[in-house]
């Protein structure tokens, strides 16, 4: 293989002159080129059937369900990837010979983490648990947190064996005991968590103890940005399940719980925050236990103008989750009524119309429709009248033109009846929508 560098040169005899660009041509031995990529390879490892490749490419044959050496066509009798330090010190010498060319040494990779190691942490974080050594957990969480952050292939060794369990375990373990004196160990536990999800059935089980929720709220509450980011991302993982309504159930017990999730949303410390705040509310909105407790108690903390204005300017994925939690709100009487009360619901509703997703038209158009069943029943008009004079029936009629799903097609058909009762007492129709995305039959 060849591998062209260009370096230019100056001439000695005349500075002010340039000469001619040169090709300077660099070939790659074969035997540090990977069979799979072709590529100079940074981390070679050897295989059962004794050929090298590099790293990634050969883990990711693997993980593509392959079970033959790609060179031999052999049955790997196993997958385990022995490194070749000697190849791969003949490639950083090769780099060093060539640096004049452009050719940058290889850094020496950190061996992977192994399932054994994995097994073996965990099973020390087991009986450091059982005695109840903090320090000793500790120090072992630590070094996981380690081993992730130095790539992607350790992250996914700890969750395939089953390491969320064992830090569940522990977390809720060392919550019901003292939570103050073990403040720094289940911050840490807290910080890893994220990680491996999703934690297993067992692992939700004990996260959702009533002193593992206790202990969540509060870094929820009072921990550092990265502490509270951390709590709610779990937090969404325990209510994404179908132990939902027990959670809830035990959340609703807990003081503060929906004061620092709004709070979280009106002062967004991450966009990854804010999403999973969105969908925790959604969550236990969502849930059928005492579902108008607890979105009464949203809608004390002002949830309703919080999700406006945050529809308004946010990017496509915060805006349909925001719009689902609106649509949630709607299902209930007081839920409807705050909306309803809202001045910028209607503008804000039809303007995200066929403007942020398909999902997200489909969510507005849902509450658009509750809110004018609503007013129907109030014997007004007003939401209504507003809809038509920001746009709303040119754009349904367009939804209609474009293509939609039959689910869609009703709700657009029933606003449509609806608005046309009162279109003719509109005196002033948004004139920057007018008709000009309708498509003429010549």
């Amino acid at each position: 293989m060849i591998l062209p560098w260009k370096k230019r040169r100056a001439n000695k005899k005349n500075k002010k002159q340039l000469c001619d660009d040169l090709d300077v041509e660099v070939i790659i031995p074969t035997h540090f080129r990977c069979p799979i990529s072709l590529d100079l390879m940074k981390d070679p490892v050897t295989l059962c059937t004794g050929i090298t490749y590099d790293r990634d490419s050969i883990e990711r044959w693997i993980e593509a369900g392959n079970e033959t050496c790609p060179v031999t066509k052999q049955v790997l009798k196993t997958f385990d990837q022995i490194p070749n330090h000697i190849l791969r010190r003949m490639i950083q010498d090769w780099c060093v010979e060539n640096r004049s060319h452009g050719v940058e040494r290889i850094p020496t990779p950190r061996i992977p983490v192994s399932p054994y190691q994995v097994s073996e942490v965990c099973s020390r974080i087991v009986g450091a648990t059982q005695r109840g050594d903090g320090n000793m957990c500790g120090e072992l969480v630590r070094k996981i947190k380690n081993w992730c952050k130095e790539s992607e292939r350790n992250k996914r060794c700890f969750v395939e064996n089953g390491t969320s369990c064992i830090l569940s375990a522990c977390f809720e373990s060392f919550a019901s005991v003292s939570f103050e004196k073990n403040i720094n160990l289940l911050g840490d536990i807290l910080s890893v968590l994220p990680w491996m999800i999703p934690v297993g059935e067992e692992g939700r089980s004990m996260l959702g103890s009533e002193s593992s929720l206790r202990c969540i709220i509060w870094f929820l509450r009072s921990g550092d940005l990265s502490a509270r980011q951390n709590a709610v991302l779990v937090l969404k993982e325990l209510l994404f399940s179908d132990e939902r309504q027990a959670i809830t159930k035990t959340l609703l017990e807990i003081e503060g719980v929906a004061e620092t999730l709004v709070y979280l949303i009106r002062d967004p410390i991450s966009p990854t925050a804010t999403k999973a705040s969105l969908m925790t509310i959604y969550y236990m909105i969502s849930s059928t236990v005492n579902n108008n407790k607890i979105t009464s108690r949203f809608l004390e903390m002002g949830l309703v103008s919080v999700i406006v204005e945050i529809i308004v300017e946010a990017e496509k994925s915060v805006c349909e989750k925001a719009l689902a939690v609106l649509d949630a709100i709607c299902n209930t009487e007081q839920g409807k009524e705050e909306a309803y009360k809202n001045a910028l619901i209607m503008p804000v509703l039809v303007k995200k119309i066929l403007r942020v997703s398909d999902s997200a038209t489909e969510l507005s158009l849902s509450i658009f429709r509750k809110l004018c069943k609503k007013e129907r029943m109030k014997d007004e008009e007003g939401v209504i009248i507003e809809a038509i004079q920001v746009g709303a029936f040119q754009k349904l009629l367009v939804i209609l033109q474009v293509g939609c799903g039959e689910s869609t097609k009703e709700k657009v058909t029933e606003l449509l009846k609806l608005l046309c009762v009162y279109k003719n007492r509109v005196d002033c129709v948004d004139s920057s929508m007018d008709f000009k995305y309708l498509k003429k039959p010549f």
